[in-house]
């Protein structure tokens, strides 16, 4: 049984986080899709994340990789292989779709297919515009100094 949250007691005290409510609704109606195949979401340092899916029987050709508008979505599809011979088919070649929404400034710097496992690199790059700035303060000039001023 899937539990729904009502957010509209939200929208009458906040401005402009349509954005982070949709993430949240997006995120609870994602839960009942599979998690196949797992993966990890890892912090490797301040700016950086790594995702690394599980992809055995996948190989580079079968698997692509997008990212559009903070979505990145990952997709896996093998062609389709001969049934003759096997006796126990038990390695899933199933197919599959990830969507991860990623926040502003997070940008996919590469990706790498290896011992199964496809690891996708991701760096936060926020610009400079958007970091914190020392403001220097200016003091003004008491009333005394002015009334100088103007007599000299």
């Amino acid at each position: 049984m899937a539990t729904s949250y009502d957010y509209a007691p939200l929208f009458r005290s906040s401005i402009g986080f349509d954005r982070v409510f949709d993430l949240l609704e997006n995120a609870q109606r994602a839960r009942s899709l599979s998690d196949w195949p797992p993966y990890d979401i890892v912090k490797t340092g301040n700016d950086n994340y790594r995702i690394s899916i599980a992809v055995a029987g996948f190989g580079q050709d079968d698997l692509d990789i997008t990212f559009q508008s903070n979505l990145l979505t990952v997709t896996g599809k093998k062609q389709e292989a001969s049934a003759e011979g096997y006796l126990h088919r038990g390695i899933a070649g199933r197919p599959f779709e990830h969507r991860l929404e990623l926040a502003d400034h997070v940008r996919v710097n590469g990706a790498d297919l290896s011992n199964g496992l496809l690891s996708i690199d991701l760096v936060r790059e926020v610009p400079e515009a958007l970091k914190p700035r020392k403001i220097d303060i200016q003091s003004a000039p008491a009333p005394a100094q002015i009334e100088a001023r103007k007599a000299a």
